[in-house]
């Protein structure tokens, strides 16, 4: 499946390779495709599409935060995400019928993002600066994170699985902030593939902080992805 558009879909002039960027797919079958958009260099190009590609929900979540640089970040998202999702069904970005599947822990409305019929997978993910966006034929999570500092994985870390506290115990000090971005980014990815989010224990899973990347989780492809210096992003998508 390619994300090139069936016919002509708004695209703005500053959508250019350097904002927004196709990529390296893990080398494995059923491959997520992945995009990553830089906030910054998008933002003033997004800001006049927002009130015309959006829906007026996501028009109210946008318009809820209250930091600009929020507000950018998720404009860049959704905007982007109905531009591809839209080139890929043929349709004006406005039109894409965007909504939550059940969650599968309390069936409230805030699970995996979905468009009603459509045989197509995606996963939406912001830090500061950045979005990354994820597409598959399977179920799919992504998560990008800024490395934390040290206070925030001292807090966090015993939160995590056992074994996982264990590994950034062992780590040395000046590396536990990336070991614990990739743990987070791992587990994250995982638990919004399977729909819940972070409504499960992430005690549960061992997705593991190990550079050389996740422990093995059956019937789900989890890979780390390269977005440059001071990140680190996941994705799993379900096996087939």
């Amino acid at each position: 499946m390619c994300l090139l558009p069936a016919r002509p879909v708004p695209r703005p002039e500053r959508l250019t390779p350097a904002a927004w960027t196709r990529l390296p797919e893990p080398p494995r079958p059923g491959r997520p495709r992945l995009w990553l958009a830089r906030v910054e260099e998008l933002r003033g190009a997004v800001a006049p599409l927002a009130d015309v590609v959006l829906d007026s929900g996501e028009r109210a979540r946008a318009a809820a935060f209250h930091r600009a640089a929020d507000r950018d970040g998720y404009r860049v998202a959704h905007v982007c995400l109905r531009m591809l999702l839209g080139a890929h069904l043929g349709l004006e970005p406005s039109e894409v019928p965007l909504v939550r599947r059940p969650c599968p822990g309390c069936q409230a409305p805030h699970g995996r993002p979905d468009v009603p019929g459509v045989p197509l997978c995606f996963s939406v993910s912001r830090t500061a600066g950045l979005c990354l966006l994820a597409f598959a034929d399977t179920a799919v999570g992504a998560d990008i994170e800024r490395l934390p500092a040290s206070d925030v994985v001292s807090a966090l870390t015993a939160t995590l699985h056992p074994r996982e506290a264990a590994e950034l115990a062992a780590c040395p000090p000046d590396r536990r902030p990336a070991a614990f971005a990739r743990v987070w980014t791992r587990k994250e990815a995982y638990l919004k593939g399977l729909g819940i989010g972070l409504g499960r224990d992430l005690r549960r899973d061992h997705l593991g902080a190990s550079a050389r990347g996740p422990s093995r989780v059956p019937g789900w492809a989890i890979d780390d992805v390269a977005v440059g210096r001071g990140c680190a992003a996941a994705v799993a998508v379900a096996e087939q």
